[in-house]
């Protein structure tokens, strides 16, 4: 279920799923550009013109969901840049002006990331690309005429291995206890994070918080050694405030998807396998 900054909606409707890349065949970008721009594009709209399509099927102002997805990626062609935050708010700025029923949009982007396949390559001469990943860029901004109601960054999908420097003893001991007292373990988290910043505007203009946020995580997640996943998140959401002045809230979520291990050998060697499916799920909201 969809939620929108600026309330409850009793209807909403738009397009999900629209994929679109857009080259830059020649390779001629700016600096730290890539000239590939991939992204999974949801548009959801609102107002009272399309009312009457749920209560008596007359579509007169309705904007089909096919030409919101044509006009997605037809519009993608117009837009220069790389950052998910100023294409949503390119996107969903233009389909306000173009059509005066709508008096909400909300667009959502998933990054689809590609890396040039030869690291050495300059922005000007790579050719060739892989996907890239696991982790992908992701942006929401919510516009109304004349306004921003939402803007919100983040990155989702990290799978994170440390092989040590991880513990979790002490916690509650009863009866439905198993989990021993471990004080050195490998630890394997997925995690997914956004922020919002103090001023809404700034979540525009290209500054590239992404990398540097993704950099925060790599290296609190490197460095720290902890004795709960819970304390990792909550020194990556500390040292994102800490380094990032515009940023007004982080909310982050984590899974704790540790291998069952298969044998071990001290803190020298193991073997392991995936976790089976249930896994904790650990969540913190930090706000300046």
């Amino acid at each position: 279920m969809e939620q929108f900054a600026s309330g409850w909606k009793r209807s909403y409707y738009g397009k999900g799923d629209v994929i679109v890349y857009r080259l830059n065949r020649d390779g001629k970008v700016p600096a730290g550009q890539s000239p590939v721009f991939g992204a999974s594009v949801l548009m959801l709209v609102y107002g009272d013109a399309f009312w009457p399509t749920y209560t008596s099927g007359d579509n007169t102002g309705l904007v089909a969901t096919d030409s919101m997805k044509n006009f997605i990626q037809r519009e993608t062609f117009e837009f220069a840049g790389d950052d998910l935050a100023d294409y949503c708010r390119f996107l969903g700025a233009k389909f306000l002006d173009k059509y005066s029923q709508v008096e909400g949009v909300q667009v959502s982007a998933v990054e689809i990331p590609y890396a040039g396949i030869d690291s050495a390559a300059t922005a000007v001469n790579v050719v060739a690309f892989t996907p890239s990943g696991p982790e992908r860029a992701t942006a929401r901004v919510e516009l109304g005429p004349g306004s921003i109601l939402e803007a919100v960054a983040g990155i989702r999908g990290f799978k994170l291995l440390r092989l040590g420097g991880s513990a979790f003893h002490g916690f509650v001991r009863d009866e439905y206890t198993t989990l021993p007292d471990i004080t050195n373990r490998p630890v394997h988290m997925w995690l997914d994070l956004e922020w919002r910043y103090s001023d809404p505007v700034a979540a525009f203009g290209g500054h590239d918080d992404t990398t540097r946020v993704r950099s925060i995580v790599k290296d609190v997640f490197r460095t720290f050694e902890s004795g709960s996943i819970q304390q990792v998140i909550y020194r990556i959401g500390e040292r994102l405030l800490e380094e990032i002045p515009a940023l007004g809230e982080v909310h982050l979520e984590a899974n704790n998807r540790t291998w069952d291990a298969i044998a071990e050998r001290g803190d020298e060697l193991g073997v392991y396998t995936d976790a089976r499916p249930p896994y904790g799920c650990l969540g913190l909201r930090l706000t300046r």
